[in-house]
């Protein structure tokens, strides 16, 4: 959930309205709708390299690995997992921050890729 939030905040920070806010979440939603069919996938075998891996990715692992916990997980799969979720939260808390910090205080504009990159 923190993930993702730091994600949204920082769209939300980004996007005068929501016409403008709508390009930005394309990027955010696909890893979600990928780790929905990755977790179908995890059900049917949940010890293939695709299942193994989407449960260590940030972006996937939540869901992933919640698919994956009752057919039983190695424990060092589920501590990697979760050391990478919290540095990746860690981190994108921090980006989130400085793009909140640069593009709030840019009413009036129209964000743009190359403006929220700069």
């Amino acid at each position: 959930y923190w993930l993702y939030a730091t994600l949204f905040a920082a769209v939300g920070s980004v996007a005068d309205n929501q016409s403008d806010a709508q390009q930005f979440m394309i990027p955010i939603t696909i890893p979600v709708l990928f780790a929905l069919y990755a977790a179908i996938y995890a059900c049917n075998n949940p010890d293939g390299a695709l299942s193994v891996w989407c449960s260590i990715i940030p972006f996937t692992s939540p869901i992933v690995m919640m698919a994956r916990l009752p057919y039983g997980v190695d424990t060092w799969q589920v501590v990697l997992s979760v050391v990478c979720l919290v540095v990746s939260f860690v981190f994108t808390t921090w980006l989130s921050g400085v793009i909140y910090r640069k593009n709030i205080l840019k009413f009036g504009h129209k964000p743009t890729w190359r403006s929220i990159f700069k």
